[in-house]
């Protein structure tokens, strides 16, 4: 484990994250610190991220089903928000959903992932968005598999992946 979080700190120390000015909150989901927000305006997120990423991230848009990079990883690691770098989900935690999206049962971190109410398309959801910057993640459901019976149907553009 040590080694894992050494290279997860190394990982998002290189990786160009715009958190530099406050390193102490990339091990979030790791140890038991606060979250500092992070708010830049739309103009920022646009340069930073490419055209599908912002429209899923910050206009709670969707990737096609089965079109991700990440829905059928099946890697050993750690999924990250693409946007701040975010630890979310544990490989441990993901399982098939048969949905085309990667699918979690429980995140790394309850504070890491927000869930507000979504009554976009004619439906009640609960939408799911990172705990740091309020990008949107997808959406969680009652349907998943034991232990918590959850299931977070993530966009894989909403994610990066670190491996283990």
């Amino acid at each position: 484990m040590k080694i894992f979080l050494i290279s997860l700190l190394s990982y998002l120390a290189c990786s160009g994250s715009t958190r530099s000015d406050n390193p102490e909150t990339v091990t979030d989901a790791i140890i038991d610190t606060p979250i500092v927000k992070i708010n830049k305006s739309n103009d920022q997120w646009k340069k930073e991220l490419n055209a599908l990423e912002y429209n899923v991230l910050w206009e709670k848009g969707t990737e096609r089903a089965f079109s991700g990079d990440l829905w059928d990883n099946h890697a050993k690691g750690v999924y990250i928000c693409r946007a701040c770098k975010l630890p979310l989900f544990d490989s441990e935690t993901k399982f098939e959903s048969g949905t085309g999206w990667p699918s979690f049962f429980k995140p790394v971190n309850k504070k890491n992932v927000v869930e507000t109410s979504d009554i976009s398309h004619g439906m009640i959801r609960t939408e799911v968005v990172c705990g740091r910057c309020d990008g949107h993640l997808g959406h969680v459901f009652d349907d998943g598999p034991k232990p918590t019976g959850l299931r977070y149907c993530m966009n894989s553009v909403s994610m990066d992946f670190i491996k283990r």
